[in-house]
């Protein structure tokens, strides 16, 4: 199971923790990443996906998962929600 946005394709980046003493320790900064329910109008059923925060607030702010889907470039999106897109496409 991978640390990555289902939506958005947001994945850990590297960097460095650094103390006081200015000493650098490898470390990742991970997603923040929520399992949620989305509701789909055109499919008529649930869909659960492991989206960011961001991705939560635009899916919100672009009127739903279905007009999110159909707005956005496949090559963000996770194999998952391409076959989601492809289905929304299909039924509307």
């Amino acid at each position: 199971m991978t640390k990555r946005c289902e939506l958005t394709g947001k994945s850990p980046l590297k960097g460095h923790k650094v103390s006081h003493a200015n000493n650098k320790a490898k470390r990742k900064f991970f997603p923040n990443l929520k399992k949620v329910t989305f509701k789909s109008d055109i499919l008529k059923r649930n869909i659960v996906l492991k989206v960011s925060n961001a991705a939560l607030r635009t899916v919100d702010y672009k009127g739903g998962l279905d007009f999110y889907l159909k707005n956005t470039k496949s090559a963000k999106l996770s194999a998952r929600a391409k076959k989601l897109k492809n289905k929304i496409i299909e039924e509307a």
